[in-house]
């Protein structure tokens, strides 16, 4: 009995070693290149094609304009940018806030519930690398064993054709996508004028594409999933994201252990369904196994999953030994809840979303403030007027020049702009002052309400109350 403790002690303290370093370095600290067997089955299939839409997203969104902008920018130079044809400014910072707010609670909440699931369906580092630059790689180098043999091979033509071939797409693709991610930034028109023009017409441009091609060929050619376990923070942070309800890809230990290799002829009594065939680890992208349980490495692309339901079809046992699941559904066999801290999030999501969604309704093309002039109260004019002297300040989120004109809607008497006529530039802020006079006869107190209306030719673009003062009538008038 004390010999099975102690050999199972020195298993679990074995089977943890792989915590002490990360799946892609040798205890050496080199670097452990990672050579994936080709994945193949029904979640893959799945995630070529959400992949292909994402990818045509990407590509085609440039291209769609909406009275003749696009249809998203962000311009960060210019503090412009445009989301589903609507354009914002730094006057809507709060809502940027709000939003990103609300994203980032979003992020923790899906996180909470259904893992690193992101990673694996629609990260763009995941869907370039597995279904754009790893599918050009099985294409010109074969599978993972040909791409072995490749790397310790002399060199010879062939391997030089073949090597120089999968860099120059590499590159082109990266180049492509540059091209793509900048015309998210200054629009597809510019983009195609700086193309089409002499390079030396936009040698810095040129520059800055070039760099950022070179950034995204090195990553794809040669970090690639070291930049999801080194440099993205999104997998460290699942350590505080998740929790034993969390919908992630998990090893089934209580249906798979023990492990032992699979004979034909031997029966499945006192051994678990894992045959040790380690395909779960030959077709995983970052190179950990699955069966260590959660992994900051993990990328949740399921390629395990296909590559053991594959092996699982052919020994005729149930699929799901590598699955879909929360810890405590393989544990303890619970059934899924919606966690309170879930719940919490999900009440906090609601908040902010609700917030932002009425500040949306209310958004309008124009902000409008109009305040009597600071340390001014009333002037006395020639003809028995009075006048008052006023600040008015105009916002214009349109994409077009707005001429105004200013009217007294609820009184007779005049208004006089100080200076030329108002001309509101697209995104502009502009402010200028007026004067209204009214006579005094139609004063009977020191305050008066008026509305003054801003009007774009004869559309009405907002009604602005405030107030007009004028001196106190003497008792005998």
């Amino acid at each position: 009995m004390n010999e099975d403790i102690l050999e199972q002690q020195l298993y679990d303290e074995e089977a943890e070693t792989f915590r002490n370093q990360l799946a892609t370095v040798t205890n050496e600290g080199k670097r452990k290149w990672v050579y994936p067997k080709k994945p193949t089955g029904r979640f893959h299939r799945a995630r070529i094609i959400v992949s292909a839409i994402l990818l045509l997203i990407l590509v085609l969104t440039p291209f769609i304009k909406v009275n003749g902008q696009p249809f998203m920018l962000f311009d960060f130079l210019n503090r412009k940018f445009i989301l589903f044809g609507i354009l914002f400014g730094p006057h809507d910072f709060h809502l940027l806030v709000i939003a990103m707010i609300s994203l980032i609670v979003f992020v923790i909440l899906f996180t909470a519930v259904f893992g690193r699931i992101f990673c694996g369906w629609a990260c763009p580092q995941t869907i370039f690398m597995e279904m754009v630059f790893r599918k050009i790689e099985y294409w010109i180098e074969g599978d993972s064993k040909d791409q072995r043999k490749l790397k310790s091979a002399s060199w010879t033509g062939n391997k030089f054709v073949k090597k120089l071939t999968k860099q120059v797409i590499f590159f082109a693709i990266a180049f492509f996508i540059s091209n793509i991610f900048l015309s998210y930034i200054i629009g597809i028109d510019e983009l195609i004028k700086i193309i089409t023009d002499p390079p030396s017409e936009h040698l810095q441009g040129l520059f800055a594409i070039t760099v950022f091609s070179g950034i995204f060929y090195f990553v794809f050619s040669n970090f690639r999933e070291q930049a999801c376990t080194i440099v993205c923070p999104y997998g460290r942070l699942q350590g505080v994201l998740l929790d034993r309800d969390s919908i992630v890809i998990a090893y089934d230990n209580v249906r798979g252990e023990p492990r032992k290799k699979f004979k034909k002829d031997e029966g499945w009594e006192n051994r678990g369904d894992c045959i040790e065939c380690y395909q779960c680890v030959e077709v995983c992208p970052t190179g950990i196994d699955i069966r260590n349980g959660i992994q900051l490495e993990c990328v949740n692309c399921t390629a395990c999953i296909d590559a053991c339901d594959d092996i699982m079809d052919k020994i005729k046992r149930p699929r799901g030994l590598v699955r879909y699941a929360s810890l405590n559904s393989i544990q303890n066999k619970a059934k899924w809840r919606f966690t309170p801290r879930a719940i919490g999030y999900s009440a906090l999501l609601t908040v902010l979303l609700t917030v932002l969604v009425i500040l949306m309704l209310n958004r309008t093309d124009f902000s409008v403030t109009v305040l009597r002039t600071a340390g001014l109260l009333f002037q006395e004019q020639p003809n028995d007027m009075v006048s008052n002297l006023y600040d008015l300040n105009m916002v214009n989120k349109t994409f077009n020049d707005i001429p105004v004109t200013l009217k007294l809607e609820n009184i007779d008497g005049e208004l006089k702009l100080v200076g030329n006529e108002i001309v509101m530039k697209p995104q502009g802020n502009i402010d200028a002052k007026f004067l209204v006079l009214l006579p005094k006869n139609e004063l009977s107190k020191m305050s008066t309400q008026i509305d003054i209306g801003i009007y774009h030719g004869d559309k009405l673009i907002k009604k602005v109350t405030t107030s007009f003062l004028a001196p106190m009538k003497k008792k005998d008038e």
